[in-house]
């Protein structure tokens, strides 16, 4: 076993797809830690990874030019609200909006498919978390088709080349934010089928995490193979160098905390985010400002 923590970049780096290269999930494995094995290290590294993040996040706010898009995709039980409650609980929650986009409204469904993320972006200064995200539509509408027949589709527009289409629709309406200014990082948090199930176990075990577990999270199970097939043709044509997805092992949570930590720390540095400089004519304002203050009488 390792004991040494590498760099952000080097930590993240196996698990960034941008689409220069094949893609096939077997060859990213779920219980991959790099050989760390540092629960302790782990947690201090955390710590200070939350610590530049909230730094930074106070420049993206005041500098208020850049947003920033986080997307977290997985299956049941991987750990997408553990991830963001730990990652990013230093962010300060004026400048920080999370998203869940569940099963779609009637009013939803009225519109084409992005029309609610497009409702949710983050503004300028802000960092966006979606948890879960108009993926969905080539994931879960993927796996069962029936939900794609009650989007009120025309007909004739759903042809065999649907799904293709709507992965070059999301990278050009990406391509779109991102020239805005919405920075984009994917994340699939990748759980194995077993460590799912030990959660889903717990989950009916402690009475604490009852609330968490629905019957249909065992239905799913039966779709496994089809939603990894999914997930492997959606990452595969959807990763970009601007827009990369981020193949995260789920299965030691401590582990897939680092990664996200260490990807958006990563992120963030690459904007080379500071707080806006005052011109001549502010600070002269200032100086007045100080002035009558300290002339003031109690």
């Amino acid at each position: 076993m390792k004991n040494k923590i590498p760099t952000a970049a080097g930590l993240i780096e196996p698990y960034c797809i941008t689409g220069t290269r094949k893609f096939r999930l077997k060859d990213h494995h779920p219980a991959d830690t790099q050989g760390l094995s540092l629960k302790t290290e782990a947690q201090a590294y955390l710590d200070a990874s939350v610590k530049k993040m909230s730094d930074m996040q106070a420049k993206l706010y005041a500098q208020e030019s850049w947003a920033v898009l986080l997307i977290f995709q997985a299956m049941d039980a991987a750990g997408k609200d553990s991830v963001i409650r730990h990652v990013m609980s230093g962010v300060n929650p004026q400048g920080c909006r999370v998203s869940t986009f569940k099963q779609p409204s009637a009013e939803d469904l009225s519109h084409d498919y992005l029309w609610r993320a497009s409702r949710e972006m983050p503004a300028r200064g802000q960092i966006g978390i979606f948890n879960r995200s108009y993926y969905e539509e080539v994931l879960v509408v993927r796996v069962h088709r029936q939900i794609l027949d009650n989007e009120r589709i025309p007909r004739p527009l759903i042809t065999k080349r649907v799904w293709k289409q709507r992965f070059s629709d999301i990278s050009q309406y990406e391509q779109y934010l991102r020239r805005n200014g919405i920075v984009i990082r994917k994340f699939f948090l990748n759980v194995s089928r077993e460590e799912q199930r030990k959660r889903f176990l717990s989950r009916l075990d402690e009475p604490e995490k009852n609330w968490k577990f629905s019957q249909n999270d065992v239905r799913e199970r039966e779709h496994w193979d089809d939603y990894m097939k999914a997930y492997e043709d959606m990452i595969s044509h959807t990763a970009t160098e601007d827009t990369p997805w981020f193949v995260v092992p789920a299965d030691q949570k401590w582990f897939t905390r680092m990664v996200v930590a260490s990807a958006v720390v990563e992120t963030l540095s690459g904007l080379n985010l500071s707080f806006p400089k005052v011109g001549d004519h502010r600070r002269k304002e200032l100086e007045e400002a100080r002035t009558f203050l300290l002339n003031e009488k109690g």
